[in-house]
């Protein structure tokens, strides 16, 4: 078997710093000052900037975060990768280096911003832990080796895409818990799929009711609607989908398709499975949205 074929890829500061051979020496030196202001902002903010280490990690830090910025304006501009070290280049000149660093931490923080899972805690929204979890992110993706391959802006495409996927599981059920039947549910702490699990379960019963909480006694109350008159579940979730904005509907619907070949709750629902199954299984799928103290 031949080996893996690896291809350097240094990051984009860097490759763009090599062709200041062709430029005017006056540009190099300037390029060089800003370099050096932005490293100790960064080193001063993001680390012990009083040690020799703390300088060291400020400058890997800033050729990620320089780097970060001039791959999303690239992008921006269309540019082709043949073209995009001359482009990076000129970006810097005309920009400047902060300017460039600022789009790069901007892209962070705003990844920062969004939900990490679908379960999210009144901590989220705190904004010390926010600052925590920028700080961190930014250290993870921008952290960039002038000399070694970096990866840290599709690092970020593939974070900025699993994140927009959790934040539209998490919108979806925040807009379910404001039409839950017997009133919007305000609780700060959100399962988000166990929400739309519990949504999706019980618009199977057809009277187009809103459940994205429950207790063990209005389970209980469902379960024996459901074997007492024996509703198709197809229409029930056909209704359901039509009161759903169109934003969310493509989330509950693939969640109705997975619900459909795989719930064990609606699986067992028409048979002589004992209640305490049912709830046990429930919770499996709900999580904290089921309340199983009962009154």
């Amino acid at each position: 078997m031949l080996p893996a074929i690896v291809i350097e890829k240094l990051p984009r500061l860097v490759r763009a710093i090599r062709l200041l051979v062709n430029e005017d020496p006056e540009e190099a030196a300037i390029l060089a000052d800003e370099l050096s202001g932005v490293t100790a902002m960064v080193a001063e903010k993001f680390t012990n900037d009083r040690t020799a280490e703390g300088i060291q990690r400020g400058l890997l830090l800033t050729v990620g975060g320089v780097s970060l910025g001039l791959e999303s304006l690239l992008v921006e501009e269309s540019v082709s990768e043949d073209d995009g070290d001359a482009v990076a280049l000129d970006i810097l000149i005309e920009d400047g280096v902060e300017s460039v660093f600022q789009a790069g931490f901007r892209l962070v923080r705003e990844l920062s911003a969004l939900p990490e899972d679908s379960l999210v805690g009144e901590y989220d929204s705190d904004p010390v832990y926010a600052q925590r979890r920028l700080k961190e992110l930014f250290v993870d993706l921008c952290t960039a080796d002038p000399g070694e391959s970096w990866t840290g802006y599709e690092r970020y495409l593939g974070q900025l895409q699993q994140r927009q996927g959790v934040q539209a599981i998490v919108r979806a059920a925040q807009w379910l818990r404001k039409h839950h039947y017997e009133g919007a549910v305000n609780d700060p702490d959100l399962n988000a799929e166990g929400v739309i699990a519990l949504a999706i379960i019980f618009a199977v019963e057809g009277g187009g009711t809103i459940v994205a909480r429950t207790t063990q006694k209005g389970f209980e109350r469902f379960v024996k609607a459901v074997r007492k008159d024996n509703p198709d579940f197809e229409t029930g979730w056909a209704h359901f989908l039509d009161k759903i904005p169109a934003p969310h509907r493509a989330i509950i619907a693939e969640r109705i398709q997975t619900y459909r070949e795989h719930c064990t709750v609606l699986q067992s629902i028409r048979t002589k499975a004992p209640m305490k199954q049912l709830i046990a299984e429930l919770e499996n799928y709900a999580g904290s949205e089921l309340d199983t103290e009962y009154p």
